[in-house]
């Protein structure tokens, strides 16, 4: 008896002893090192996920970034206002900074923080183009109180800048009044491009803490309450658990998929692979692999905020330059092709952020690898087009054979390029005679003989 006491008491003992760590508090961690794509968008919609399965005391979304795309920015950020769990934006380590689309993410997150040596701004879309068109470079608005953080003096905006300047700065100073930060400077982030050290960030009330680290942060928020949409929240993460979610291969593959340059790639190797195949039936290879290439650019350009005016401008820039490879047109056909291409690949990726389109070091080589490749395809075409016929029915005319049996111009038969054929003749002939094949009539063949011929 003494010793099913014992046996229970020290059960009792091993419960009472893991309990603490059972409930210790977790922290789930996500890690932005990068430009804000749709395969972040992803990795973070699925980390606010999981940590609602885990039941988790807060999130602290560490960010290090140079921008990114509008629509993935828009998608983290209603994510993040809709997550019932707490969110901290911490921009980390030091040297790292929150910029453009990382900033309106900083905005909306419940805490926002920033290491010592970091900055965050210069919020103002940036359109990309050619000769001030909608998407033309970025032109933040001339200022004589503040500058744009790079100071480079810029065109006067075009209308169709006003209206994206106005709707981000609405957005973010919605942002600024809903967690209750700066308004006045989250405006001049979009509209001047201005920039704050984390220390200048933390006096102008733009962000809420600064800290070393991440468990410093932690250290500093414990306690702290936090305002949710229903309700208001006091963080307990003194000794919490932190667990860090690291990008899995979907969120890899998405990552590495709606790379601009990538993308672009995939679509020319898709389209001239379905090119050759249909100039040069019969390869298979080129066609297979043209066709998965063009549907995994198809799955990207989705995620992308695609030009289709530049799509249509690369199409048309090889149709024109397949017309020149089988009409010549003096080259004008040719130029018209080349020119449409350049013009369609700087268009084609529409983004907020400078350097994350297509790069000319990725278009002109792929440019001139086009060109050759489509007169090079086009070339082989015609080659295959001109040669001699060496199969089918027309090739037996003038074909030579022999009689198979005696023949009186009604009805006979004769072996032809080594298969048996019908044959009609307007004169008698002999078995083992040479005859020569003068025309067909459906499946008859009329000949002639050979010495006649």
């Amino acid at each position: 008896m003494s010793k099913v006491i014992a046996l229970l008491l020290s059960s009792l003992l091993l419960i009472a002893g893991t309990c603490p760590a059972a409930s210790a508090p977790v922290v789930i961690m996500l890690t932005v090192d990068g430009a804000i794509s749709p395969g972040t968008a992803d990795y973070i919609v699925r980390g606010l996920k999981s940590a609602v399965a885990e039941s988790a005391q807060l999130v602290v979304l560490k960010m290090d970034t140079p921008g990114g795309l509008d629509t993935s920015m828009r998608q983290i950020v209603k994510q993040i206002i809709a997550s019932p769990i707490p969110v901290a934006a911490f921009v980390a380590p030091d040297g790292a900074r929150a910029a453009s689309a990382g900033t309106y993410i900083l905005y909306a997150s419940h805490i926002a923080a920033m290491a010592p040596a970091t900055n965050l701004g210069a919020a103002t879309p940036v359109m990309i183009g050619i000769g001030g068109l909608p998407g033309s470079g970025e032109q933040p608005q001339k200022d004589d109180k503040a500058k744009p953080a790079s100071g480079v003096v810029v065109a006067p905006p075009s209308s169709m800048e006003h209206k994206l300047v106005n709707d981000a700065s609405a957005y973010i100073r919605s942002l600024a009044q809903m967690r209750g930060r700066n308004v006045e400077w989250a405006e001049q982030a979009v509209r001047q491009a201005v920039s704050l050290t984390a220390a200048e960030a933390l006096k102008l009330k733009v962000i809420d803490v600064v800290a070393d680290d991440v468990p410093d942060l932690l250290r500093k928020l414990d306690g702290r309450k936090i305002k949710m949409l229903s309700e208001e929240r006091t963080l307990n993460v003194a000794g919490a658990t932190i667990v860090a979610l690291e990008p899995d291969w979907r969120n890899r593959v998405l990552s590495v998929i709606a790379d601009p340059s990538l993308a672009y790639f995939l679509m020319l190797a898709g389209v001239l692979g379905i090119f050759f195949e249909l100039s040069n039936p019969g390869f298979i290879l080129p066609g297979v692999i043209g066709t998965i290439s063009l549907l995994l650019a198809l799955f990207a350009f989705q995620m992308l905020p695609v030009n289709y005016a530049g799509l249509a401008l690369i199409l048309l820039g090889i149709a024109f330059m397949t017309a020149e490879a089988f009409v010549p047109s003096f080259g004008i056909l040719g130029i018209g092709g080349i020119t449409s291409f350049l013009f369609g690949s700087v268009m084609l990726i529409d983004t907020d952020v400078s350097g994350y389109g297509v790069p000319w070091p990725v278009i002109l080589p792929l440019a001139f690898a086009s060109t050759l490749f489509i007169f090079f395809a086009a070339g082989l075409a015609l080659k295959v087009r001109t040669r001699p016929i060496v199969s089918g029915r027309e090739e037996l005319i003038g074909h030579a054979g022999e009689v198979l049996e005696d023949f009186d111009g009604m009805d006979g038969w004769a072996q032809v390029h080594g298969e048996r054929w019908r044959i009609a003749c307007k004169q008698p002939l002999n078995r083992g005679q040479r005859i020569k094949v003068i025309h067909i009539n459906g499946l008859i063949l009329e000949v002639e003989s050979e010495k006649q011929a």
